[in-house]
């Protein structure tokens, strides 16, 4: 990799836009829209001339910030190795809450990013607005296919196969129940949106395949900070026989894998590897977010920009997979669990991607 400066500037803005969901957008469409060009002195259409010193990435952060412990946080350290390998500035900019969407973008446009990127779901109605309103910059977005919608021809989607992930770790979690005497297994949820189901349901899928007559308690805590509410959540699925709890709600999730574990069962972390958050750590669901967001820095730094089209990180090309694996699993279920994945891999097994 090429060396080079790093500039990185931390910026937080208030005021805005909430999301809502984008095929519930209809009239709020408008008002972002309306917002955008009364709020910023840039609404002539066009960006501003782009500095030539080294390419310039900016990354826009939901309301988790750059502070959870895997999602976001591992964009941020995708973005700086783009940077650094592209000899590039980075522009990570944080979001605390939706209303911050709207003036972080503006943030973005005025910092002359060439390429900007949303961390999440959440942001994909603020994301489209921008794209419209400014065609001579590229956006991307992570965990929101854009093709499924119309991509404009300025925005790509950073894309992963969860429910591949999440069904390998539903392998081990049926295992572990099986073997602590109840076929029952639990889910911490934080928002219901397709990027938690995707993973959920992968996990609920294999799990049966691989243990029959295993159940799957869900519950979603709307909310992907508060770790009391997923605790709670943890609390109440081990009350109704779960043995494993897999978290899928951020920094939330980490108390439903402290309490599992204060409980005597087990936790299966989500997005990076969280082992070390609580001592009855199954495994980990990974989804390789530093991976998407590396290589789509270089690529648009290239040329290679994949406009209205969408990146696919899966098993395959290792975007998403398991982290380290509890020394209390034997052989065997890994052994099971590879065969799961090698059927994955060679297409003759498909986990959904939608819950059910």
């Amino acid at each position: 990799m090429g060396l080079g400066s790093l500039a990185i500037g931390f910026t937080t803005k208030q005021g805005g836009h909430v999301r809502v969901r984008r095929w519930m957008l209809a009239a709020g469409v408008a008002a972002i829209a309306a917002a955008i060009a009364v709020g910023t002195a840039l609404g002539s259409g066009k960006s501003p001339t782009a500095q030539k010193a080294g390419y310039r990435a900016a990354l826009v952060s939901d309301v988790a910030g750059f502070n959870d412990n895997g999602f976001n946080k591992n964009q941020l350290k995708g973005l700086q190795k783009a940077a650094k390998a592209i000899s590039g500035t980075a522009f990570p900019i944080v979001s605390h809450s939706s209303s911050d969407y709207q003036p972080n973008y503006n943030q973005a446009v005025h910092d002359n990013a060439q390429l900007i990127i949303a961390a999440g779901f959440l942001l994909g109605d603020t994301m489209k607005q921008y794209a419209t309103q400014y065609p001579n910059i590229k956006f991307a977005i992570t965990d929101d296919p854009v093709s499924a919608v119309g991509g404009l021809k300025n925005e790509e989607g950073i894309t992963y196969a969860t429910q591949e992930g999440g069904c390998l770790v539903g392998v081990l979690a049926a295992k572990m129940a099986q073997k602590m005497g109840k076929k029952i297994i639990g889910v911490a949820g934080g928002l219901k949106i397709p990027p938690v189901d995707s993973y959920i349901a992968g996990y609920k899928y294999c799990a049966a395949k691989a243990v029959k007559g295993t159940k799957v308690k869900i519950q979603y805590s709307g909310d992907f900070n508060d770790q009391t509410k997923c605790a709670t959540i943890a609390q109440n699925e081990i009350n109704q026989g779960a043995q494993v709890i897999f978290q899928v709600a951020g920094l939330c999730g980490d108390g439903a894998l402290k309490e599992a574990s204060k409980l005597h069962k087990w936790g299966i972390g989500v997005d990076a590897d969280e082992f070390k958050v609580a001592n009855r750590i199954l495994t980990s669901a990974l989804k390789k977010t530093d991976v998407g967001v590396y290589d789509t820095v270089l690529g648009a730094s290239k040329g290679k920009f994949k406009g209205g089209k969408d990146l696919l990180f899966n098993l395959k090309n290792n975007g998403v997979g398991v982290g380290k694996i509890s020394k209390q699993v034997p052989k065997s279920w890994i052994t099971l669990m590879n065969s799961f994945k090698s059927k994955i891999i060679h297409g003759k097994l498909k986990p959904p991607a939608v819950l059910k």
